[in-house]
């Protein structure tokens, strides 16, 4: 069941960029704790950068960040994470030449405190049972959706209030593309995970969706239920292949 009081995170109004040219000239965005929201867009809407201004890797010139709370605003990752956000990429992150096992304890390097990073891992693995069965294996020799499920066990590993999810989809191919968001989905459901994504593969990503964003030119240019996105004309004619 969502949670209906404030939301958990809270953009407010923000520009950032590169140097001195603003890709996001005023976006913003809530995700209240139980949800899934997906922002879409074209490419250079300014997606990433977004997730890129939240979690501290890019500086935000004007606007504002709140989180559980408190403003984050140009928080640096590290207390990112400590404040209870993690991040999935886009890229292919797990360490290759480690295990499966060394790669979730990847995910609590922070953590002094073996015995739970120990309960973590037992955690992780009950809700990915195909990482426990491979906990010896190296990564680098797993299926490309099994890498991408490993990288969401990690980034769940520190009990996150938050997780940020970059195009989930990349590189994958059709079949292990739909278990990765029925995965995510489940865990949803099944934990209350609240997923901030970003994807390309907009009419996928807002079918799990309780909510999306539209993004166009670095500035906010539909909002909805993810319904309500599918079924708009215009967001299905410009970015869903619809008429």
């Amino acid at each position: 069941m969502l949670n209906e009081e404030r939301p958990l995170l809270e953009v407010q109004d923000i520009y950032a960029g590169y140097q001195d040219f603003d890709i996001l000239q005023g976006v913003s965005l809530h995700v209240k704790p139980g949800e899934i929201v997906c922002v879409i867009g074209p490419n250079g809407a300014g997606k990433s950068t977004v997730f890129k201004a939240l979690y501290g890797f890019l500086r935000i010139r004007r606007g504002r960040v709140l989180f559980d709370d408190r403003d984050i605003t140009n928080i640096r990752p590290q207390d990112a994470l400590r404040a209870g956000i993690t991040i999935v990429p886009q890229l292919r992150s797990v360490f290759p030449q480690m295990t499966v096992l060394e790669n979730l304890e990847m995910g609590m390097y922070l953590e002094r405190d073996k015995e739970r990073v120990r309960r973590r891992i037992e955690y992780i693995f009950e809700l990915f049972p195909r990482l426990a069965e491979r906990a010896k294996q190296k990564a680098g020799t797993m299926s490309g959706g099994e890498q991408r499920m490993l990288e969401i066990g990690r980034a769940l590993m520190w009990e996150p209030k938050l997780v940020l999810m970059d195009e989930p989809s990349a590189g994958l191919a059709p079949l292990i593309t739909k278990a990765i968001f029925q995965q995510i989905r489940r865990l949803n459901q099944e934990i209350g995970l609240t997923v901030l994504m970003i994807e390309q593969n907009a009419r996928q990503g807002l079918e799990i969706s309780h909510r999306g964003y539209v993004l166009e030119l670095g500035r906010n240019s539909y909002e909805g239920t993810g319904r309500e996105l599918i079924e708009n004309p215009e967001v299905r004619r410009a970015f869903l292949g619809g008429r």
